[in-house]
């Protein structure tokens, strides 16, 4: 939680340098009631981040919560009341809606995809590619939709991607150098290209292979080949209208950076 605050406080500081110029001469200690109001279906993430901010501005604003992050909404959904002072009302309101639309957008798109892979085992992850300094708030939200997160920094695991390799010896040279470098219980990842550096890749003592732009043929054959060897992950150009292609073709994992970079903001509005 110290990490949010960290960020929640900044970003009041982005918006409220000094004073609320629009608020502050019209009101003084006058109390209001508002409702969050879903403009359209979805999935809600960021209620705690919301309502969090609130309570930083001030910690006497009542905030009463309908609708969970994870829970379905549809359009005219009252999801959450805060009631207290309207100038606090007023200044936490931008602040907190603009975390629990875009977390909201993201955990919806998200959704979307699991649904695709319904009846087969491939799980929806994302990917690094995160707004800066919002990571921790966007991988929450693919968690609220039922994705699952992967790597959350360089630090967490090795994925030996395609520059990696090219300034390798081989796969399984690099496999090994990293190996013997690192903690116990650290997966390794290696990204290929195609069927023959599958088949290289096999041969290391990595943990996962990624099948980086595949086709759905080359896929089915990767998978063939596997066995069961390795955990699979297929990446690149995962979009909803061929994710339930590529769940069938028996992958574990379907890494899709849109969740994170291409989601449009849940329509949620603060009304008096």
């Amino acid at each position: 939680m110290k990490d949010i605050d960290l960020i929640i406080n900044e970003a009041l500081k982005e918006d409220i340098p000094s004073k609320d110029i629009s608020s502050i001469y019209l009101f003084e200690d006058q109390e209001s009631i508002a409702n969050f109001i879903a403009k359209e279906d979805g999935i809600i993430s960021g209620m705690k981040v919301c309502k969090r901010t609130f309570e930083i501005v001030d910690s006497n604003v009542y905030f009463n919560v309908f609708k969970q992050d994870g829970d379905s909404v549809v359009k005219g959904d009252v999801i959450a009341t805060v009631k207290g002072k309207t100038l606090s009302i007023l200044a936490a309101e931008r602040v907190g809606l603009n975390f629990l639309q875009r977390m909201s957008g993201i955990a919806t798109m998200t959704r979307e995809f699991v649904r695709e892979t319904e009846g087969t085992k491939a799980e929806i992850l994302d990917t690094r590619k995160t707004t800066p300094l919002l990571r921790i708030l966007e991988k929450q939200a693919v968690k609220d939709g039922m994705g699952r997160n992967h790597r959350m920094s360089l630090s967490d695991m090795v994925m030996l991607k395609d520059n990696h390799l090219k300034a390798s010896v081989s796969i399984k040279d690099a496999v090994d150098k990293v190996k013997k470098n690192i903690d116990p219980g650290i997966q390794i990842e290696v990204e290929v290209e195609s069927v023959s550096m599958f088949k290289e890749a096999l041969l290391t003592d990595c943990d996962i292979i990624m099948l980086d732009n595949m086709s759905l043929e080359d896929m089915r054959t990767c998978v063939f080949l596997n066995q069961g060897n390795k955990k699979i992950e297929a990446s690149g150009n995962m979009t909803l209208n061929r994710i339930k292609d590529v769940a069938q073709t028996g992958v574990d994992y379907i890494s899709v950076g849109a969740l994170t970079h291409s989601y449009k903001s849940l329509d949620i509005s603060l009304k008096f």
